[in-house]
């Protein structure tokens, strides 16, 4: 055989030993070829020479061997979790297949094998083990029980072997996980015994001053201590027997691990530790007598020792909801020592030490739903009598069914719901993210954004600048993150391009020369048949109205608007008439237009731009239809007016005296922000006689405010004494005529 040289000579030695023990754990179970193709597959695995040792330099045929030892010995399992144990590495590196296993030693074993393979590729994409959720991804990623637990005695045997190993990175983030990962799961399954290991080794490795100071006090002071505990149960013992009790009592001293969370949880040193140790009375009972006569081992043990009535947890009259039944008392000891005394009968110790959570709950390890009667039952079957653990097929994890467990390229872990997509992901991850995503790396390969996700995919997004959000979105995601984040997105995206299609409206409008009448264009756009604003304006967004073609309805709407005013407002206010011969004398043989009450004939209109009233300075522009626009002035587009289109400038005036007509007027206030600004405002302007004020709006930032409001008056001479009187109120800084 070529496999001499794979093994040092204390490993052969340790080969033959470990295969002894083996053999005489789980022989009985074995079946008849199973030892000859056990060795011709190792040895074809050797010999092929890709198996190699691990961080630590172990050979992996005797830590198998060890770990399958611990399982054995330790946990109850047998033919099939040791045959799968000692054939996962030839698999996962590729000497067999998990068929060949199959066909050799049966599907039960090729089953575990793809469970620890499976669960060893998590490893590889560097996880924070650390977390709830690749604890939760473990287990859901074993599927067969006996993958956790073969994992969980793995990791027992490497912890006691690399003790003196040069690796301390590697083995520090060993024990990190053993604590963080393996303890909590070996005590929820009752594993009791390794959990403590797990957790004082993961405390050696990790901190080393702290583990060796704790244990050499333990060692100064376990002489004393026992004979303290023989002490204490001494009469105790006496006082029981003759009440006729059956029991038993027994003292145990806290792990190394416990003592130093006691430590920093009470921030006090190693003697500050009080409870060191516990001692647990247990009753040989029948059922109907069991709550009796714990009481009265309760009631014998109070009336020796004070008992400390803060500490009686009292699980007996009301049980715990997982089951656990127990009395719980803190009595002053002899030497005024506080000593923890726990009363129960044999069945209630069962049930405790079975697993099912009997101590693990108030300390603070939490729990979840399904989960503990789950663990109770698989425990149930490992103390069976049924060596060969078919009954374990039964149980597959498949408490996270609903979930998923997803890796970032860093190696973070994600839950999400199944049937999560590509892009359920990204905005789990951030909204940014997902409103950029154009679809996704799962375990290197592309995929689109609607792709679903499996337990223990490695996903990298992928983005662009360039992507939004689609409507259709809604349909990929199923979460209701997801689906809240993209309606967001898509309506702050919808604001956006509304902002731009109007801003792109308005900007026409002043190429065009053409004033923008907010009124106006809401009575087209009602018109149209659009019946809110923003339907409107994504229509413009989306190409389907032409801005060219909207501004030549609002000129039509415009128009027809006017007429209808001039005919309904102004027809009875004003009169205008072609100037008198005498008028044009007196005018310096200059045409002016004289605007009056009694001439009739022409078609004018009041220019909406600066809305002249009587009184303004004001002059006729001939528009191309042959009508004529009275504009102010000072009006905003008189300029521009005079400059290009002299030719068509006609010099007016008012005559006769303003008969009542009343003209909207805007005025712009600005001013400090008092209180009753607004209030002292409309005062002024209600006392005002032949004023009426139409419209307000005020806006306040920084202690200043500014507004506008539409008045109605008759003439120039109002509107001055109005102003005048407005500039008067406290505050008011500026009133300017729009």
């Amino acid at each position: 055989m070529e496999t001499n040289a794979f093994f040092t000579v204390e490993e052969k030695k340790q080969l033959f030993t470990l295969y002894r023990k083996l053999l005489q754990l789980s022989g009985e179970t074995l079946r008849k070829n199973d030892c000859r193709n056990l060795k011709a597959h190792l040895i074809h695995s050797i010999q092929s020479h890709l198996i190699k040792r691990d961080v630590f330099g172990l050979n992996p045929i005797i830590k198998d061997m060890q770990t399958a030892v611990i399982v054995a010995e330790e946990i109850g399992m047998r033919r099939a979790s040791i045959l799968g144990l000692m054939l996962h590495d030839s698999v996962y590196f590729g000497t067999s297949t998990a068929e060949e296993v199959a066909e050799s030693f049966g599907e039960d074993v090729a089953g575990i094998i793809r469970g620890l393979i499976r669960v060893n590729e998590l490893y590889i994409k560097s996880p924070t083990v650390e977390s709830e959720n690749f604890r939760k991804l473990l287990l859901s990623f074993a599927e067969d029980m006996r993958v956790v637990l073969i994992m969980i005695a793995n990791r027992v045997n490497v912890m006691r072997q690399i003790k003196d190993c040069p690796n301390d990175e590697a083995r520090r983030k060993v024990a990190n996980e053993a604590a963080y990962l393996y303890a909590p799961l070996a005590h929820k399954l009752g594993l009791y015994k390794l959990k403590s290991e797990l957790e004082d080794l993961s405390l050696k490795y990790t901190e080393r001053d702290v583990y060796y100071h704790i244990k050499e006090k333990l060692n100064e002071t376990k002489a004393s201590r026992d004979r303290y505990i023989a002490a204490f149960i001494a009469p105790v013992q006496k006082k029981l027997e003759e009440a006729g009790l059956h029991f038993h009592i027994k003292g145990r001293t806290k792990s190394i691990h416990s003592i130093y969370q006691k430590m920093k949880k009470q921030k006090c040193p190693f003697e500050g530790v009080y409870d060191l140790f516990a001692i647990r009375v247990i009753l040989d009972s029948p059922l109907d007598k069991e709550k009796l006569e714990c009481w009265q081992a309760y009631s014998i043990v109070t009336d020796m020792y004070q008992p400390n009535p803060k500490r009686l947890r009292d699980w007996l009259s009301v049980p715990k909801s997982n089951g656990y039944e127990s009395l719980h008392i803190t009595v002053m000891g002899p030497e005024g020592k506080w000593v923890e005394v726990q009363i129960r009968t044999e069945r209630m110790d069962e049930i405790a030490e079975r697993g099912l959570a009997a101590h693990w709950r108030y300390k603070g390890i939490k729990g979840e739903s399904g989960l503990d009667e789950w663990l109770a039952s698989v425990r149930e079957a490992l103390e069976s009598s049924d060596s060969d653990l078919e009954a374990m097929d039964r149980f597959k994890l498949d408490l996270y069914e609903d979930e998923v467990f997803v890796f970032t390229p860093k190696g973070d872990l994600f839950k999400l719901p199944k049937g999560a997509t590509v892009l359920d992901f990204a905005f789990h991850i951030h909204s940014a993210l997902g409103c950029k995503c154009t679809g996704a790396k799962v375990n290197g390969k592309n995929v689109q954004l609607r792709q679903q996700l499996q337990s223990g995919d490695q996903v990298e997004i992928m983005t662009s600048n360039a992507q939004t959000p689609k409507q259709d979105w809604l349909n990929i995601v199923t979460t209701s993150k997801a689906r809240t984040k993209i309606r967001q997105a898509l309506k702050e995206l919808a604001a956006r391009q509304h902002d731009m299609a109007k801003e792109t409206l308005e900007r026409k409008f002043r190429n065009r020369k053409i004033d923008y009448d907010d009124s106006t264009m809401m009575r087209l756009i009602k018109r149209m048949g659009f019946k809110v604003v923003t339907e409107f304006y994504q229509s413009i967004a989306d190409g389907t109205l032409d801005v060219n073609d909207i501004i030549d309805r609002y000129l039509e709407q415009q128009k027809r608007e006017s007429d209808q005013h001039d005919e309904v407002l102004y027809r009875s206010a004003e009169a205008y008439a072609l100037p008198s011969p005498q008028a044009a004398e007196t005018s310096g043989k200059e045409d002016v237009l004289v605007i009056d009450q009694n001439l009739k004939g022409i078609d004018f209109k009041l220019a909406r731009c600066c809305n002249p009233i009587y009184g303004d300075d004001v002059f006729g522009f001939v528009s191309v239809t042959g009508g004529i626009k009275i504009h102010r002035c000072d009006c905003p587009n008189a300029a521009e007016l005079h400059a290009r289109f002299g030719y068509r400038i006609v010099k007016a005036r008012w005559a006769g005296k303003s008969q009542g007509a009343l003209y909207p007027i805007t005025l712009r206030v600005v001013g400090h922000d008092d209180i009753g600004i607004v209030t002292n405002l409309t005062s002024v302007i209600s006392k005002e006689e032949g004023i009426n004020l139409r419209s307000i709006g005020i806006d306040s930032n920084d202690g200043l405010f500014s507004g506008t409001m539409t008045i109605m008056t008759s003439d120039t001479a109002h509107l001055e004494s109005l102003i005048k009187k407005l500039k008067a109120v406290k505050g008011v800084k500026q009133i300017m005529r729009n």
